[in-house]
């Protein structure tokens, strides 16, 4: 039995339709296969957003996580989602120590996570005028 088997999933929600949170979610989708974990990545573009209960411009806004019944966004769905990689788990570990964990956690809230939904509020409104 692997160490994956019997673990509930982790599932991931994300936009697809942005080009960094796909990178960055693209590489966590071909390493958690590699590594045979259970984790599951959700397009908020797809069928799979009337399961968060989320609307889609919620969604848009940041990361979210569901893990163990509990939807998490921000800064804690990373952590959350590092945990379960091997590979990267120091990074929740590194992220998680008072004083840096503010500054991450306020760098993602007031200048990463609006900078990538303004960039795509503005991917829809050039979709509009087509």
């Amino acid at each position: 039995m692997s160490a994956s088997q019997g673990k509930a999933q982790t599932r991931v929600l994300y936009n697809a339709e942005c080009p960094v949170c796909a990178f960055e979610i693209n590489h966590y989708r071909k390493r958690t296969a590699r590594d045979g974990l259970p984790v599951r990545f959700d397009d908020l573009h797809g069928r799979a957003l009337s399961d968060w209960g989320l609307d889609a411009d919620t969604a848009a806004r940041r990361l979210h996580v569901l893990k163990d019944g509990q939807v998490i966004s921000g800064m804690p769905a990373f952590r959350a989602l590092w945990r379960e990689m091997p590979h990267v788990a120091w990074l929740s570990r590194a992220t998680s120590v008072p004083g840096v964990r503010q500054a991450f956690d306020w760098s993602y809230d007031a200048i990463f996570a609006p900078l990538l939904y303004r960039m795509h509020r503005r991917r829809l409104a050039k979709r509009k005028d087509r």
